[in-house]
Formats: structure tokens, C-alpha cells, sequence
């Protein structure tokens, strides 16, 4: 049995914890001060840089590698998380000509970690998600000499359009030639290059379509749920923050306890 500890060291082990505590406080209070201090809105300096950057945009800190600005747009309202890389040309310092090279439009959210790399042109619609780590780029380099290092091989440059609407899995590819049409879905992981028909859901290595939308029949393959509420719920929802996204937390799980509940009733029948 260990001897018993004097007052002075209690008091000195409680001391202790309660400087490591309150130093553990400062810190994450510092760092949430650093991030939201370290932010690019359109009300801050490094919006200047920026061909646009529109009202209610903002990428998150700390930020990727974002360079070649003059040749880089970004809608309204389009939240960029951290660590995203979103780069104009090969370097920084390089004059690109008249016309923007990278444009995301409106209202789009991408996830963190991921890189939008463009050297001709590289058009992402409104409403468009990424998850996280996902890489859209519209060059690659070429192998065709043999007897030369394809790193050291004169790069291909083939546009890429996503589609309004479109939402891209975690850890998808982009390819250079990609055309999204409108409300496409992308598998995670998916390696995407070529052009795929508005309303369809694409995924695979590479990506092929999986299921898509007939105005006539609907759903191709049929989908296998009714949605849990219509668009117009979901963008009522929307409108009202934090209680909105409260409401839809509470159907998702009440959902997942019928279905839970469901799945049992039919094993004991079975």
C-alpha cells in the first residue's frame, strides 16, 4: 500500500489539474478565436485578391493552398471548409489571360480537404456538396513518349463542367473532359471522366451510371424508400438554421427506430 499523500501534495495534484484545465480552455478558446479571425469573407482583405468572392461566402482557416485569386471566382453564399486547395495555373505569380479559370457558383459547400486544381477552365455550378477530400481537375499529364519521366511530360488541358445541383462523395475524382448534368450524384471514392445525363447516380472506378431518372417511369432501378419529405420540406427546414436542421435530426432518428423496430417484427415472424 502506497503511503499516504500529505495535505500539501493534494493540494498541489488538485493546483495541478486545475492549471491543466483551465490551460486546455485558453487553447481551444484561442484556436476558435484563430479560425474565426483567420477566415476570407467579402468583408475582409483577402477577398481583394479574388476575381469575385460574393456576399455570405467564406472559406475556412486554416485554408489549403489557394493561389492564382485573379482567375478564381466564388458565388454567394458558398461556404468553403478547411484545408481546401483551390489554385488558378501552375504557380502563383503566373498571368493566366482575361478570362476566370475556376468558377463555383452559389450557395455550394465544399468539403474539407478538398482540391479544385484548374489551368483552363473548371465551371461548378449553384447548390453543388462535396464531401470531404474530393479533387476536381481539368489537366493531366501525358505518357505517350516512352522514354521520358511522365512527370516530365507536356500536360493535357480538357475543361470540366459539374452541373447545378450536383453532389459529389467523399474522396471522389474529377478527371479533365468530366460534364455533370444537373442533381447528379457521385459515389464516394467514385473516378469520374466523361459526360453523364442530368438526374443520375454514378459511381465505380470508373464511374459508370448506376441508376437514373426516366420522366415516364421514374427512378431506374426503382428506388427502394419513399424520401423522408418532400424538397419543399426540406427547403422550408433550411430556411429556419439550427431548429430546422433540429426538426430534421428528429425525423432521421425516429425513422431509424421504425425501421429498426420493422427489422425486428420481421425476424420474429420469419
Amino acid at each position: 500500500m502506497s503511503p499516504k499523500r500529505s495535505l500539501g501534495q493534494v493540494l498541489a495534484a488538485r493546483a495541478g489539474r486545475r492549471a491543466r484545465q483551465g490551460v486546455h480552455t485558453a487553447v481551444h478558446h484561442a484556436w476558435q478565436w484563430v479560425q474565426r479571425h483567420g477566415e476570407i469573407t467579402p468583408h475582409t482583405p483577402g477577398r481583394r485578391k479574388f476575381a469575385y468572392l460574393g456576399e455570405g461566402a467564406c472559406i475556412g482557416f486554416p485554408v489549403g493552398s489557394i493561389y492564382g485569386e485573379p482567375w478564381i471566382s466564388i458565388g454567394d453564399h458558398t461556404l468553403v471548409g478547411t484545408h481546401v486547395t483551390i489554385s488558378a495555373g501552375f504557380v502563383p505569380g503566373l498571368d493566366l489571360g482575361p478570362d476566370v479559370i475556376v468558377r463555383i457558383g452559389a450557395s455550394c459547400s465544399l468539403g474539407r480537404g478538398t482540391h479544385i486544381v484548374g489551368h483552363q477552365s473548371i465551371d461548378i455550378g449553384d447548390d453543388v456538396f462535396t464531401g470531404p477530400n474530393v479533387y476536381i481537375t481539368d489537366q493531366n499529364h501525358t505518357y505517350g513518349d516512352v522514354h521520358v519521366p511522365i512527370g516530365r511530360q507536356w500536360p493535357e488541358n480538357n475543361p470540366v463542367v459539374i452541373g447545378d445541383g450536383c453532389w459529389i462523395g467523399t474522396g471522389a475524382i474529377i478527371l479533365p473532359g468530366t460534364r455533370l448534368g444537373r442533381n447528379v450524384a457521385v459515389a464516394g471514392g467514385a473516378v469520374v471522366r466523361g459526360e453523364f445525363p442530368d438526374h443520375s447516380v454514378i459511381g465505380g472506378v470508373p464511374a459508370k451510371i448506376l441508376r437514373s431518372h426516366d420522366k415516364e417511369n421514374g427512378w431506374q432501378p426503382p428506388l427502394r424508400n419513399d424520401p423522408l419529405m418532400s424538397l419543399d420540406e426540406l427547403a422550408a427546414l433550411s430556411v429556419n438554421g439550427l431548429e430546422g436542421l433540429q426538426i430534421l435530426q428528429d425525423k432521421l432518428r425516429e425513422e431509424s427506430k421504425a425501421r429498426a423496430e420493422d427489422g425486428t417484427l420481421q425476424e420474429e415472424a420469419g
